[in-house]
């Protein structure tokens, strides 16, 4: 095969991811996109709201934990062109309250390219500030990503 076709089927991949991510009924309750910047890093740009607070006006650590795992995550998924990944474990640290606002998520594949893969992502706010980092694991499953609904990899 040329390299350009190996490029070319790595670009469709990453289309593929985004749609699949696009396509999660969980991304209803979020306002974002994602973007497969290249293998293994991944940009999810989040818009959160007064849906995501908890009672003291600031985000949940439920939507932290989301933007970080996608991230994480999708980073790791697009060196894995054939099965869905799942996350097996995610440590948090939550270094300042996110009120409203655009949020993004930076994630970074770190090792594992077999059974098991190590991510890590960011989070930065509207004013280019890290408010939160997280690191997961994540294994291959059984699932394949051609089966699911929003992955049309062509």
């Amino acid at each position: 095969m040329p390299p350009e076709a190996g490029l070319a089927g790595q670009a469709a991949h990453f289309r593929a991811l985004e749609g699949l991510y696009a396509a999660a009924p969980i991304n209803r309750f979020f306002e974002s996109t994602l973007t497969i910047v290249a293998e293994g890093v991944a940009r999810i740009g989040f818009t959160l709201d007064e849906r995501h607070f908890h009672a003291a006006g600031a985000a949940h650590g439920t939507s932290y934990f989301k933007m970080l795992d996608d991230a994480a995550f999708y980073a790791c998924n697009s060196l894995v062109s054939d099965r869905f990944l799942l996350t097996t474990a995610f440590n948090l640290l939550l270094t300042k309250p996110l009120g409203p606002g655009p949020v993004v998520a930076e994630g970074r594949w770190i090792s594992g390219r077999r059974r098991v893969f190590v991510g890590e992502a960011r989070l930065i706010d509207a004013e280019g500030e890290e408010v939160a980092r997280g690191t997961g694991t994540f294994m291959r499953s059984r699932i394949a990503l051609a089966g699911l609904p929003g992955y049309a990899a062509g």
